[in-house]
Formats: structure tokens, sequence, C-alpha cells
């Protein structure tokens, strides 16, 4: 019977490197996992997460929303049911979402509960529109940028897709 140590110096090193690689990974599962469960209570959920940048009210629940930042791709949404427990908890920045967006029938208030926050607020000269962007990783690949329009009177006139241009290096030669 061999042990690590009676090993030649080769096997040794292999052995040792599918030993760390394993470790490694059996610790990477851990980070993949959501940092909340459902059925936690609210109070947990705030220690663990933190406050939130927004609190949205959805009916009989509420929407804690965790904001991606200014170069964030990703936006998290932490629902908390009627009886102050975790309903759910899912990152929101996703082309489905994006594509429930109604044009002609959703207000600010509806986009703000389905998505959260914009990561930019822009105001047209030449179209009489609010352009709210949202730089999210499509597909979990592209760097894209998702605009929702606005009309004056706060209903979502249309949504259009398109690369990140805070992702674009030709933009920059150098």
């Amino acid at each position: 019977m061999h042990t690590l140590f009676s090993l030649p110096h080769r096997p040794r090193m292999m052995l040792a490197a599918a030993l760390a690689a394993a470790s490694m990974l059996t610790g990477c599962a851990s980070l993949f996992q959501p940092p909340v469960a459902p059925g936690e209570a609210e109070e947990q959920v705030l220690a663990r997460l933190g406050p939130p940048t927004n609190v949205y009210q959805d009916g009989n629940t509420r929407l804690f929303e965790y904001g991606a930042g200014a170069f964030g791709q990703y936006q998290y949404m932490a629902r908390i049911g009627p009886d102050h427990r975790l309903v759910s908890y899912e990152q929101v920045w996703t082309i489905e979402n994006f594509r429930a967006i109604r044009v002609g029938q959703d207000t600010k208030e509806d986009v703000l509960r389905r998505v959260g926050r914009p990561t930019e607020i822009t105001r047209y000269a030449r179209i009489p529109y609010e352009a709210w962007n949202y730089g999210f990783k499509e597909s979990g690949v592209w760097n894209s940028q998702m605009t929702v329009y606005f009309t004056d009177q706060g209903i979502v006139q249309k949504v259009e897709n398109g690369p990140d241009p805070r992702f674009d290096d030709s933009r920059f030669p150098f």
C-alpha cells in the first residue's frame, strides 16, 4: 500500500493537485448558493444582505432591491411576504423580465417592481421620452443595455435592447 509520501514525485504531485482542485471546487459550490433561503425571517435577510437600496410595495408583499452599482450587471430582489418571511430571492435583470414589460400599459412603478432602479436615467433632447438604461449581462454572456422609454405621463412607450456602451472598447483606441 502506498501513502502520499511513499509515491514517486510525479504521481505525488498529480495527486496533490487533484486534491487541491477538489477542495477548491467544494469551496466554489458555496459561492453559487444564494445567500438567503425562502422562509428566512426578514431580520435574517437584512442581517445577511444589509439594508436594501430601495423597498417597493407589491400588493401584500414588499420587494427589497439590492442595487447593482454604477458598473454592476446584476440586480437582486428579495420578496418579503406579509408574514415577514422571505418568499424569493432572485436576480431580476434578465431578458425574460425585460420582455415582460408591457408597452403602452406599464408605468414607472411597474418597471421598478419588476427590475428595480436603472443604471442610468437620460432625457433625450430630440425625442420626448425619459430613458431608463439597464446595463446587464444578457444570457450571462453579452454586455447588453436594455432601455425602457417613458412618456411624460410615466407610461412605457418602448423597450429596446442593444450593446452596453460602457464596455465598448472601440471608443478608446489606445
